[in-house]
C-alpha cells in the first residue's frame, strides 16, 4: 500500500476484474492535512480553484522529500582510478539546491559548491549533484545539509580533502518574521587538506561566485 494512502474507509466498491467487494482508499493523510489548512485560512476547499489542491500538494511532497527514499552513500559506490595521478582540486560549482526548512516548512533555495582533492579515486561529477539533491530533498537545516554532503563524500572516497560551500535564501526569513529579501546564508564545511591549509581554502573560495564579503 502506498505510504501516503495508508488509511481506508468502509465505502464499498466492486473490483471489475474479479467482481469482489473492495474498499475505496480514503484521502491520503497529506491531502486531509492540506484540506484542513485551506479551511484554516478561511477559504472554501471545495471551490474550483482549490478542489484539486490537496492532491497536487501530495504529489509535490513526493518530489520535495524524495531524498528519504535514497541512501546517498550508494550514489558514490562506483568510482574510477584512471585519474589516479591527479593531485589537484576537483570542484563542481553552482549545483542548484532546493530544500525545505524544518522549522517552518518554508523553501530553501540556492546553490552548493562541492570540491575534493582525490586520493587515487574519483567519482562521476553527476554523482556530486545527485548527492546534494538526495540530502536537500528532506526537512533540513542548512548547516546540517552542508555537513552531511561533506562527510558522505569523505567517507565514500576517502580523499585528501573535501570542501562544501552552500549559499541559499530562506523563505522563512523573506516571507515572514523580519521579511528581509535578498539575504543569503553561506555555510561551509572543510575536511582534510581544506581544513588544514588556509591557502587552499582561500584559493577555492576565490573561484566561487560568492559575495566578496563572505570570503
Amino acid at each position: 500500500m502506498d505510504y501516503y494512502d495508508d488509511a481506508i474507509t468502509d465505502e464499498p466498491v466492486t473490483d471489475t476484474a474479479t467482481s469482489l467487494p473492495l474498499v475505496r482508499p480514503r484521502r491520503s493523510p497529506i491531502e486531509r492535512a492540506v484540506r484542513a489548512l485551506i479551511i484554516a485560512t478561511g477559504e472554501d476547499p471545495d471551490r474550483e480553484g482549490l478542489a484539486d489542491t490537496p492532491a497536487r500538494v501530495a504529489r509535490a511532497w513526493r518530489e520535495w522529500f524524495a531524498g528519504y527514499t535514497i541512501d546517498p552513500a550508494t550514489l558514490l559506490e562506483r568510482t574510477f582510478t584512471e585519474a589516479a595521478d591527479y593531485q589537484g582540486v576537483i570542484a563542481l560549482r553552482s549545483i542548484p539546491l532546493v530544500s525545505t526548512c524544518e522549522h517552518h516548512l518554508a523553501p530553501i533555495t540556492g546553490v552548493a559548491h562541492v570540491a575534493y582533492r582525490p586520493n587515487g579515486r574519483v567519482v562521476g561529477i553527476s554523482k556530486l549533484s545527485r548527492l546534494v539533491d538526495a540530502y536537500a530533498r528532506r526537512l533540513q537545516l542548512q548547516e546540517r545539509l552542508t555537513s552531511q554532503i561533506a562527510h558522505t563524500l569523505n567517507g565514500a572516497l576517502k580523499p585528501r580533502g573535501v570542501a562544501v560551500v552552500i549559499e541559499a535564501a530562506h523563505g522563512c526569513m523573506s516571507s515572514r518574521g523580519v521579511n528581509q529579501h535578498g539575504v543569503s546564508m553561506v555555510s561551509q564545511c572543510w575536511l582534510g587538506d581544506f581544513d588544514a591549509d588556509a591557502d587552499l581554502r582561500r584559493e577555492l573560495l576565490e573561484t566561487l561566485p560568492l559575495a566578496r564579503c563572505t570570503r
